[in-house]
């Protein structure tokens, strides 16, 4: 999901779409390609604004490099996350469905593998993170269980510290629930009502990220350069890069390495495309 204005980052998305601003030496919405990817997902739909559509078909193409599958559809109107359900019903068929934000970064040492036993979900399942600000944030309540209490969208007195990211799993009937679901005070679908129609149904569950991954949002101006630093960090420090896609492809087996080889010499005068030539060399093989 890569709509809305990013009216929080003005002027810097006055001229450019949000999930096509760097997070240091990528696009943003390569890192949420990235963890729908390592969770063996190859069919991916990418929701925009009409106008900046064709900008993302340049730079990612129909995904056949990869071994993967854009399509992509236009929001038209700014009418929240949960419409993406609505634009993206013939896409979603029969299947089950994971949604990510396209502004979200995910980091964590095997997160694709456990976040791949969510593909075949019964209703709905989310996520939770402990926050230190959660009045910014959707919250969940939950005891120790892990039954939910309940979801709250930015409350000024948070019942728990554990804020909702922005990636979500669902069975095949949310193509339905969601037309259930009023519009807010705001005209919008928001993903929050969605969810407690799931939760009335006794038909939504929630997962614990671990301490050692890393969720950050990049909606504002010191958001997105702390992602930058992050990613920056990590890469110097460990040799590998964050989110290379190329990458991800080549390891999981979609790409060869004669794929990878073309691949790179299409970027021979970057560094990133000296990465990509880098691996195949690697004697370590391809095993994450």
């Amino acid at each position: 999901m890569a709509g809305g204005l990013g009216t929080r980052l003005y002027p810097l998305t006055l001229g450019v779409n949000k999930q096509l601003l760097p997070v240091y030496d990528k696009p943003m919405v390569y890192f949420p390609i990235a963890t729908l990817m390592t969770a063996g997902i190859r069919e991916i739909l990418i929701i925009a604004n009409p106008g900046d559509l064709d900008t993302f078909a340049r730079l990612l193409g129909d995904g056949s490099q990869l071994g993967v599958n854009f399509s992509y559809k236009p929001q038209h109107e700014p009418k929240g996350i949960a419409q993406a359900f609505i634009i993206g019903d013939e896409f979603i068929g029969e299947e089950n469905v994971a949604l990510i934000l396209g502004d979200n970064v995910f980091y964590g040492s095997g997160l694709g593998r456990h976040l791949e036993t969510y593909t075949t979900c019964t209703g709905a399942n989310i996520f939770a993170y402990r926050v230190s600000n959660p009045s910014e944030y959707g919250i969940i309540q939950f005891d120790e269980s892990l039954k939910i209490l309940s979801i709250e969208e930015k409350p000024r007195v948070p019942k728990s510290n554990f804020a909702i990211p922005g990636l979500y799993f669902f069975d095949a009937s949310v193509t339905n629930v969601v037309k259930s679901v009023s519009e807010s005070s705001r005209g919008e679908l928001e993903i929050v009502s969605l969810l407690k129609e799931f939760l009335a149904e006794g038909n939504l569950s929630v997962t614990v990220l671990p301490r050692g991954t890393a969720w950050l949002d990049t909606g504002s101006v010191q958001a997105l350069n702390d992602a930058g630093n992050f990613v920056r960090i990590i890469e110097e420090r460990q040799g590998y890069k964050i989110a290379c896609l190329e990458e991800i492809s080549w390891r999981m087996g979609w790409i060869t390495d004669s794929d990878l080889s073309q691949i790179a010499g299409r970027h021979a005068s970057s560094a990133y495309g000296e990465y990509l030539t880098s691996l195949i060399n690697q004697s370590i093989g391809k095993e994450w």
